[in-house]
């Protein structure tokens, strides 16, 4: 303790004051104290300690870094108060707190930092990485930019899991000192080093201040694929892993510490889909359709009951008189934010989440519908079918023969003029449940169609014995037709194509089907396949999917 006048002079200090600062406390008389303590060093110590000394602060309490005159340093907690009321001067108390401020630094190391790797943690990195997105840090100068990595070891599990816990945190203790190395690698001769961080598990975390561009960041990616590719020596054991790597790099202005690291997790999450053991940079548009995927996925079953979906009608046309014979019903989902989305956008998303039950009965229910009024509306003309697609899940998920049987008896359509279009690898090798189906809804007389035949078992074989009626041959065999020539003249047929077509057709007649031609464009197209036998096609040479209305003008004035 030291008593200190209103001018801020030491008046006298105890033998303790002295050690502390390494001085007699005879030697301490006269001098200013802000000197001794470091109380003027900044600007807001320095106005409060001359409000003590004039009366006008109660008191001052400061943590203050003193060096001793041996060299070392030391924590000091500075008190600054009155004397008795109406004693000139105040009274100056300094406390060693260097242990204490050691062991709050080897706690808070502890706490942001990873036990088993000694890396800091997912805490600290947060940290580091929100420092380096403020504003004040890249407008201080550099390049403005930030870059990560976001890491995954590959196989990581399989160790824990045949090996134990310790050869498998022993193995991140040694991937992590290759990070290490890499990240020292990176920074030698730039300004900064990228900071190496173990956010759980086996995952890891590269951050890159004052990126100079995806450049640097791929560099960074390939020297720790490289680096990870030798063999780890690990408790007498030889031990192989590889990683998957997200990059992101993007100026720091605008962007948030969540954003970045929810980019770099999609990111890795694409390396580990394309295959593993590489490096993946972040592709804003193919974000952008994942996040689309997602927003679809989320709202497609309520959209079914919302009734945002519509149907449209493509004409199936007969090849030797050129009358339409029926229709496919192709649904439309006209979604609100993004607009009228065909088939291929959302049908395979319908089938993952099990939306496509209810859908698929409300396809069938409409088709069925429209195609009976068209009926009553024509009443002097043949009838046209409609046929509606079937995915597989519904013949599991539901009670296909019973929904059939209910729409037809509510909507009095005949059984023969709905066709059921399904793929060719959900049909062929159909057993159980849904080859039951099949011969029920036949038995019914509803007709069967195999959907882009020739893309997948072809095990034309299996045909004879499935209730098929109907073959869609896919449309790369009418596109097969015909080629552009290198040279640019006029396009012209594939023998081969034609062979392999004609073929397909005469053993489906004599299996007793009819063969439908998909993707007919061009008239050339058209007389060829009829000229081959083909019976009724399908294309933009007739018509695209058009709606309801259309089709009944088409019937009206199709003789």
């Amino acid at each position: 303790m030291a008593v200190v006048d209103h001018e801020g002079l030491v008046v006298s200090a105890n033998e303790t004051f002295g050690a502390l600062l390494g001085a007699g406390p005879e030697e301490l008389a006269g001098q200013p104290a802000a000197d001794l303590v470091d109380l003027a060093s900044d600007t807001r110590t320095r106005h409060a300690y001359g409000e003590v000394l004039r009366g006008r602060q109660a008191r001052l309490r400061c943590a203050r870094r003193l060096k001793h005159p041996d060299g070392h340093r030391l924590w000091v907690q500075v008190t600054v108060a009155p004397l008795t009321p109406g004693s000139p001067g105040v009274l100056l108390s300094v406390a060693d707190i260097s242990a204490r401020r050691e062991l709050q630094a080897r706690l808070r190391h502890l706490k942001n930092h990873d036990p088993v790797t000694r890396l800091p943690n997912r805490t600290l990195f947060f940290e580091r990485l929100s420092a380096a997105l403020e504003t004040e840090s890249y407008e201080r100068g550099g390049s403005g930019r930030v870059g990560l990595c976001s890491l995954d070891l590959d196989g990581f599990k399989a160790v824990n899991d045949t090996l134990g816990h310790r050869v498998g945190d022993r193995l991140l203790a040694a991937v992590a000192e290759r990070l290490t190395r890499c990240a020292d690698e990176a920074g030698h001769g730039r300004t900064s080093t990228p900071l190496v961080a173990r956010l759980g598990g086996d995952e890891f975390a590269l951050l890159v201040e004052d990126s100079t561009g995806t450049e640097q960041l791929a560099e960074l990616a390939e020297s720790v694929l490289s680096a990870l590719q030798e063999p780890f020596e690990v408790a007498g054991r030889l031990l192989s892993v590889s990683a998957s790597i997200g990059v992101v790099e993007r100026h720091a202005a605008g962007s948030s510490a969540t954003a970045l690291m929810q980019a770099a997790d999609t990111t890795l999450y694409w390396a580990k889909a394309d295959g593993k053991a590489r490096w993946t940079l972040f592709d804003p548009e193919r974000n952008a359709h994942r996040m689309t995927r997602q927003a679809l996925v989320s709202t497609l079953r309520a959209a079914v009951e919302r009734g945002e979906f519509a149907l449209e009608y493509q004409p199936l046309v007969g090849m030797d008189d050129g009358r339409l014979r029926g229709v496919e019903a192709l649904v439309r989902w006209r979604h609100p934010e993004f607009g009228t989305l065909p088939p291929n956008r959302f049908i395979a998303l319908a089938e993952e989440d099990g939306s496509i039950v209810p859908l698929g009965r409300w396809i069938l229910a409409t088709a069925c519908q429209q195609a009976r009024r068209w009926q009553l509306d024509h009443p002097d003309e043949p009838p046209i079918f409609v046929s509606v697609n079937v995915a597989v899940r519904q013949v599991w998920d539901s009670d296909l023969v019973a929904d059939v049987a209910e729409v037809l008896a509510r909507t009095g359509l005949a059984p023969h003029l709905l066709q059921l279009e399904l793929t060719e690898s959900a049909v062929m090798g159909s057993a159980g449940r849904p080859l039951e189906a099949l011969r029920s809804l036949n038995d019914m007389g509803v007709h069967i169609a195999i959907d882009d035949f020739g893309t997948g078992y072809s095990n034309l074989a299996y045909l004879s014995r499935l209730p098929v009626s109907a073959l869609k041959l896919d449309g790369s065999f009418v596109r097969g037709f015909q080629h552009e020539d290198p040279e640019g003249a006029a396009s012209r047929p594939s023998p081969a194509d034609e062979v392999i077509v004609e073929a397909m057709i005469q053993l489906a007649h004599r299996l007793g089907l009819t063969v439908t031609a998909e993707c007919v464009e061009t008239s050339d197209q058209a007389s060829r396949l009829r000229r081959i036998g083909c019976d009724t096609g399908q294309g933009w040479l007739y018509s695209r999917p058009v709606s309801p209305d259309r089709i009944s003008e088409l019937l009206a004035g199709r003789s």
